[in-house]
């Protein structure tokens, strides 16, 4: 294995996360964004950046000497995904089959790609295992299929490639410039501007929460060890938490008691997320931040880089 590693949506949230923990453990990063979504502020200096679509034969050069490539370049915002699906498509599954291509082209060793825990919104089991998905959005619907071309790859072309469904991930960089914020940023964003947050359905609606670093153990884990080679993981906290709950830990951390704004239900997205996490468990990765303590990295950054934008 040699040290070259490449990152698409280098310039968005998890993408420049994980370039960052990539460069301090010795890894040379070489990464693609068409800063569309991300932001050329968060790439580190030390990143070999090209802008470029994820969708144009012109990555195909950059993944010659590629050791590893992590795909994480996506068009994720739900409603953005809901209102344009023919981008989308375009997007999340003619931009995926391209980086497949450029990699077999390249005979990169390995591909570790992004899927989402959307793909299993139409199922009412939980904790929610790998084995079965029933996407119910055309974000969810392009996940999916993604996920049918890895596997295409997979048995036609012989590649080892790696399929992450991430849950709730949050963190320094989410991104809180899309239509509809991610919760997390939404109320931290609302309480440190005085506004009440808007709680939809009593607070009820419940999602995984798993915070950035925890989800770079994993990638660093998928690269080195060959036994996650073909298959497909769930990465969570294993534990679904209320948006109420969530708001009454992002409350104590300010210090605040803002009484929230209530509204009826809102009849899109997915009521409840929650992942069964005996697959990456196995492999010896374990969650490592605790929602309070990812919160509290959350809160620090916002105040510092997001308040003063808005």
């Amino acid at each position: 294995m040699n040290n070259k590693v490449l990152v698409t949506g280098v310039a968005g949230f998890i993408g420049s996360n994980l370039a960052d923990r990539l460069l301090a453990v010795g890894y040379k990063v070489l990464g693609i964004d068409n800063l569309s979504y991300g932001l050329k502020e968060q790439i580190a200096p030390e990143v070999t950046f090209h802008k470029l679509d994820i969708r144009s034969k012109d990555i195909y050069p950059l993944f010659n000497g590629i050791d590893t490539v992590f795909h994480m370049a996506a068009k994720n915002c739900l409603s953005d995904c809901q209102k344009d699906p023919v981008e989308t498509a375009d997007i999340n599954i003619v931009g995926t089959v391209n980086v497949l291509e450029a990699a077999k082209r390249a005979n990169v060793r390995k591909v570790i790609y992004a899927e989402s825990s959307d793909v299993y919104s139409g199922l009412k089991t939980f904790p929610t295992t790998e084995e079965k998905i029933q996407p119910e959005t055309f974000y969810a619907d392009s996940k999916a299929a993604s996920h049918f071309f890895a596997q295409s790859y997979i048995k036609y072309h012989q590649m080892n490639i790696t399929g992450l469904r991430y849950f709730n991930v949050y963190g320094p960089r989410q991104d809180w410039r899309r239509t509809e914020r991610p919760i997390v940023s939404e109320f931290i964003i609302q309480l440190l501007r005085g506004e009440r947050p808007i709680l939809y359905g009593e607070g009820k609606r419940s999602k995984d929460y798993i915070y950035v670093d925890d989800i770079n153990d994993f990638h660093l884990l998928a690269m080195e060890n060959d036994a996650t080679n073909r298959h497909t993981y769930n990465l969570g906290s294993g534990t679904a938490t209320s948006f109420k709950e969530l708001l009454d830990v992002i409350q104590k951390l300010l210090g605040t008691k803002v009484e929230p704004e209530s509204r009826p239900s809102l009849n899109f997205g997915v009521e409840r997320t929650e992942a069964n996490i005996s697959k990456v468990r196995a492999l010896g990765w374990k969650q490592k931040t605790s929602l309070e303590e990812g919160l509290k990295e959350s809160i620090d950054y916002i105040k510092k880089h997001v308040i003063p934008k808005l």
